[in-house]
């Protein structure tokens, strides 16, 4: 069977599945993003393993080497996360953003801060060492805004005070995120998490060494923190500045579909930006190209036209995928370690985020909501546990824990967002985006 054939037939049945488990989701009074993590869990190593069927198994044709389904099903997942996220930046209200806009900073400050603590702790109780720990906490230190954005669009809550706080805390704890890791990597790389030493007893040489590599790792560190400073500010004036201007232009074009193009390669292009020159993660990026378009005078045709091409095939896509990484059967072994990581990661981002909302001027059911909100960590928290199992910053005991979490983070959040927020107007027939009531209010 040729490659080709072999990637449509696959897709077909993911996408059936995921549109299928998505509706008995939403019958059964749960956002339909649930359906899809665990659907994916259903076609993944965790049961049916269907990547590994010899149906779907990858041959060399002739001198032409193709890629694996899980590589083809990944890449297209990521588009879909992006997609995602720049549809939750339409969706951002910029003013009341700004509003609560300190909640947000302190909210996500809280939910770094308790997760790296309570990370490093559980790496000591199971006799690890500190790089382990650090690493362990800077895992559980992510958010994944997408999977809570998307839980919070179905129920018609994401323009809510609640909503809008928890995105820019996501959008903080990114960059938070990032910082954090940087660190940790910076100063395990220089050594400087390596198990003390007898100083005494050290060369001076090997001392001054030690104290140029500390020196290095902190000038990478703010030098990283420079680039997103720079990243973040480039983007927003270049965004305000001419993205009116050239949408006007680009939508009179002659072509088929010109405003779309424009448009998904302009959220490509911020995704791409995001990480390569801002050291950020890509759905960083379309999340603010959204949030810029959403402030042109096309906003309305650009929703008509995003929505069918994020939420027919590719959004569903990237649910589907978090469950197809993970694979439950290697974590028999690893049962206690891997319970309290999860307990941890549930509680640290729930009362760090909470507490520090309440603290900052939000409401005992408000405050709690933003917790709830941030406990997600969805593609997040699986990108900056492969980096650290890459690099031997952890190993593959700590790695599978990582993942398990992140799995059950990821599942649990949509329910208990779905528990945890009122009933508003929906923005999602079945679990389908469409327009929302905020929209039919601007016509």
């Amino acid at each position: 069977m040729d490659h080709i054939v072999k990637v449509l037939l696959f897709l077909t049945l993911v996408t059936v599945t995921a549109k299928g488990a998505g509706t008995l989701s939403v019958r059964l009074r749960q956002p339909a993003v649930f359906g899809e993590i665990l659907a994916g869990l259903l076609l993944g190593p965790s049961l049916l393993n269907v990547l590994g069927w010899s149906l779907f198994a990858s041959r060399p044709e002739g001198f032409v080497s193709h890629p694996d389904l899980g590589g083809v099903v990944h890449d297209m997942a990521e588009i879909g996360v992006i997609l995602l996220m720049f549809v939750a930046g339409m969706e951002t209200d910029l003013e009341e953003l700004r509003r609560v806009g300190h909640v947000a900073f302190w909210a996500a400050l809280g939910g770094v801060i308790l997760p790296l603590a309570g990370g490093a702790w559980v790496a000591r109780l199971f006799g690890y060492g500190w790089r382990e720990g650090l690493f362990m906490g800077a895992v559980l230190t992510a958010t994944s805004v997408s999977i809570s954005a998307q839980t919070l669009m179905e129920l018609g809550s994401l323009r809510s005070k609640e909503g809008t706080t928890i995105l820019g805390a996501a959008v903080i704890d990114d960059v938070m995120g990032i910082i954090v890791l940087s660190l940790v990597v910076a100063f395990a790389g220089n050594g400087a998490l390596s198990p003390p030493t007898d100083v005494a007893s050290q060369p001076a040489a090997d001392a001054t060494s030690a104290a140029w590599r500390a020196a290095s790792g902190v000038g990478t560190v703010l030098w990283i923190a420079l680039r997103i400073m720079i990243f973040f500010i480039l983007a927003w004036i270049l965004g305000r500045r001419h993205l009116e201007r050239v949408t006007g232009v680009v939508s009179r074009l002659p072509v088929s579909e010109p405003l779309m193009a424009f448009v998904v390669a302009v959220a490509f292009l911020y995704g791409w930006a995001a990480e390569t020159l801002g050291g950020v993660a890509s759905i960083t990026g379309s999340y603010m190209a959204g949030i810029l378009f959403a402030r042109t005078s096309v906003r309305e045709r650009i929703e008509r036209g995003i929505r069918p091409l994020a939420y027919s095939f590719f959004v569903p896509l990237f649910f589907i995928n978090i469950g197809l990484q993970a694979d439950i059967t290697q974590l028999v072994s690893r049962v206690p370690l891997t319970l309290i990581v999860i307990g941890v990661a549930i509680v640290a981002k729930v009362a760090g985020c909470g507490l520090a909302a309440r603290l900052a001027g939000f409401g005992g059911l408000e405050s709690y909501r933003v917790g709830v909100g941030m406990i997600s960590r969805g593609e997040v928290g699986l990108i900056i546990a492969g980096y650290g199992l890459a690099h031997g910053l952890i190993g593959n005991d700590v790695f599978s824990a990582m993942v398990l979490m992140v799995l059950v983070t990821t599942m649990i959040a949509p329910i208990w967002i779905r528990y945890s927020f009122p009933p508003g107007p929906p923005s999602l027939p079945r679990g389908e985006l469409f327009e929302s009531v905020a929209h039919l209010e601007r016509k």
